[in-house]
């Protein structure tokens, strides 16, 4: 069984990063991030990043990570806000342990794209 498949398809998917991308616009260490952006379009790009690693055949059609990212001046502790906030998102609906590891270090090896920070590091 595909990953894609354990966690329930393309829906269970879209389930998934609309209530995590809700999350991160309501959240109140990083939402402020989010006050200029469109909701809507947020939640497209999440969930066609994350189904493109699910192995789904779908592409991402956003920006480059690097450059998407670059204006927020993002640190640190605000990235690792948000894998919190996935985390959170991913065991709550039920997502099997292994797989949200396998997630989040994904998600940990765009670090660098993100916050041109290293590690856990918070920085200037």
């Amino acid at each position: 069984m595909s990953p894609l498949e354990t966690i329930g398809g393309l829906l269970a998917l879209r389930n998934i990063t609309d209530r995590f991308v809700d999350r991160c616009f309501d959240d109140t260490m990083i939402g402020f991030f989010f006050r200029d952006a469109d909701r809507h379009r947020v939640k497209k790009f999440e969930y066609q990043h994350a189904a493109e690693w699910l192995g789904a055949p779908i592409s991402y059609e956003g920006r480059p990570l690097g450059a998407a990212h670059r204006k927020h001046r993002i640190m640190g502790g605000q990235f690792a806000r948000r894998l919190q906030i996935l985390r959170e998102v991913l065991q709550e609906s039920k997502v099997d342990e292994a797989l949200i590891s396998e997630w989040i270090a994904h998600q940990e090896s765009l670090r660098l794209h993100i916050t041109g920070q290293p590690g856990g590091e918070c920085h200037d």
